[in-house]
């Protein structure tokens, strides 16, 4: 009877171990898969580092993690689970919102972690070839997807957790008009920023100008409030993006030539050497290494001035740097005085003729 009684006592002990055992296996199980899931990104993103595309690098390396803590939490969980059946603990109640809520988490980091990733690829991109975007037009674009993803990603949670997204939606609608007539200039300024990022009139590094604001400078920053411009006196002068959308805006760094326009007068005593003068300067611009001969070059005597007869320039620069052309413009305007000196005419200057009456000698008639 007592033989019969331990072998009972150790199935009993037996089948009161079975769901340790169980717990055990799973978890080795789960740290199998992990382990050799681990090895296989590894080996797989070495393999399409080779390659010259740069979007399936990004895709491997994103869901690297996010896939090794999704097999975690499916391995505990289940473990968790098989713990339940046997305690029956109220604390075991809340394995499915965990799974729930920890597996849109583990989606909302892959996603995080697909929109850095292609952040980086466009920056580098952009670097190398020039692209319509600027790494701060893909930087605010990123933090715009990042918001989306996060709210997004906390409608669901909510969901899922029994919460009514409905009534959410409508407070937060509610709550909107509120905010919205309370914040109505943040707000404007906010969607102003949005389309400099988006329309690109300009850039950080660009030179701007307003005649309608009197804004002109170096752009520095552009915030999600303010724009921070640099002017040429070296003093920071902060505009709220809401003014760019009422004001013409010129962006003279994007201009593809710089433009010499002048007019010059030569004495009238020299109008018979106007005709060689003007050719001559013609042909001399034509020929000139740094004028752009596929823009408008016009070189004419236009005009009868009042101590002079003038002719006028008007051509293009193939460079557009401030410094520089101001050097080709004093190299073209001093081969233009040697042209004027070799036909031997003269610049004209204001001049006035006095003409004297003779007067008849005293006690003569007129």
């Amino acid at each position: 009877m007592e033989f019969i009684q331990d072998l009972f006592n150790k199935l009993q002990l037996t089948k009161e171990s079975i769901w340790i055992s169980q717990v055990f296996v799973i978890v080795f199980v789960t740290l199998t898969i992990s382990f050799f899931q681990k090895r296989a990104f590894n080996r797989l993103q070495k393999k399409l580092t080779s390659t010259k595309n740069p979007w399936d690098d990004l895709l491997i390396g994103a869901a690297g993690r996010p896939l090794s803590y999704l097999v975690w939490l499916v391995g505990i969980l289940f473990a968790a689970e098989i713990v339940q059946q046997k305690s029956q603990a109220a604390i075991f109640n809340i394995i499915d919102p965990i799974r729930d809520v920890g597996v849109v988490s583990i989606l909302i980091f892959f996603l995080l972690q697909l929109i850095k990733g292609t952040e980086k690829i466009l920056v580098e991109k952009q670097s190398k070839e020039e692209q319509d975007f600027d790494q701060h037009t893909v930087q605010a674009i990123g933090k715009l997807v990042r918001i989306s993803v996060f709210i997004t990603g906390g409608l669901i949670m909510l969901q899922t957790l029994g919460y009514s997204i409905s009534g959410i939606l409508a407070f937060g609608g509610v709550g909107g008009i509120a905010i919205g007539f309370a914040a109505k200039d943040l707000l404007a300024n906010f969607f102003g920023g949005l389309m400099i990022y988006l329309d690109r009139p300009f850039k950080v590094g660009d030179w701007i100008r307003s005649d309608d604001k009197s804004i002109e400078g170096t752009v520095e920053n552009i915030g999600w409030r303010l724009t921070r411009i640099r002017t040429f006196d070296k003093r920071p002068l902060y505009v709220p993006n809401s003014i760019f959308n009422n004001i013409t805006v010129e962006n003279p760094s994007r201009m593809t030539n710089r433009r010499i326009k002048e007019t010059m007068g030569i004495r009238y005593d020299d109008a018979d050497k106007m005709s060689a003068i003007v050719e001559q300067v013609k042909n001399m611009l034509r020929n000139h290494p740094e004028i752009d001969n596929n823009q408008t070059l016009i070189v004419n005597f236009n005009g009868f001035a009042a101590s002079s007869i003038d002719f006028f320039i008007y051509t293009f620069t193939k460079t557009t740097d401030w410094i520089r052309f101001h050097e080709i413009k004093q190299d073209v305007l001093l081969k233009i005085v040697d042209i004027i000196e070799k036909n031997d005419a003269e610049f004209a200057f204001p001049t006035s003729t006095l003409h004297l009456q003779t007067m008849p000698p005293s006690g003569e008639p007129d």
